[in-house]
């Protein structure tokens, strides 16, 4: 088989695949899925939101303790310094 012939064969498999996906999303079932689909894809939307927001409150929690943490090394260092 060359590859024109494997390239049709692959364009009416794709065809087909795309009608019978239309029909099955036209019927009752189909469209229970779909609303399924997009009622998960919106809850993992939200759930990445939530995750994300949440993160970034760790991050700004982090990045303070870490600041005081440089602060105060700093200031031991003075006092350190500062008794020589």
């Amino acid at each position: 088989m060359n590859f024109f012939n494997k390239f049709i064969a692959g364009l009416v498999v794709g065809a087909a695949a795309g009608a019978a996906a239309a029909w099955f999303f036209q019927t009752e079932e189909g469209k229970k899925v779909w609303s399924n689909i997009k009622d998960k894809a919106g809850e993992a939307g939200d759930n990445l939101k939530d995750n994300l927001k949440n993160f970034e409150s760790e991050m700004s929690e982090l990045l303070k303790k870490g600041k005081k943490f440089v602060d105060d090394l700093e200031q031991k260092a003075k006092e350190a310094a500062s008794s020589f």
